[in-house]
């Protein structure tokens, strides 16, 4: 293994930490303001998180501000914070990018498919859960 490859692989999982411990936080902050009857902080983090790997992605963009320092971005901004955050982001920001190539049918896939397949292994994964608990 390179060091380049050894790098990405420590700033990944920096930035991992950094975004799991910020949604730790915010999940934090958000139930004791409003409480744990709904979701919110999961929405919270969702959205904010949605929000900032959108933000990285355009300025990452082979005519963005941050184009000359992509790979650092993409690894430790992108993947590990973004990623430690939320996987929505992810998830939102390769949608965005099916529908933007003009690829509506994958988009709608891409969402049809993540929401059923999701749910349904939740589900699952609840049930085994439930068998082991006999």
């Amino acid at each position: 293994m390179t060091w380049e490859v050894v790098k990405s692989y420590v700033w990944v999982a920096v930035g991992s930490m950094l975004g799991g411990v910020s949604r730790f936080w915010v999940s934090r902050v958000v139930a004791e303001r409003v409480g744990e009857s709904f979701p919110w902080g999961t929405i919270v983090i969702n959205v904010t998180g949605s929000f900032v790997i959108g933000v990285f992605a355009a300025l990452t963009l082979s005519e963005g501000r941050l184009s000359t320092s992509r790979s650092f971005v993409v690894q430790f901004c992108i993947i590990g914070i973004c990623g430690g955050y939320t996987t929505f982001s992810s998830f939102s920001l390769q949608t965005l990018n099916l529908a933007r190539a003009g690829q509506w049918l994958w988009a709608g896939g891409n969402i049809a498919i993540s929401i059923a397949a999701c749910l349904l292994a939740v589900w699952l994964g609840f049930i085994l859960g439930e068998i082991i608990n006999r």
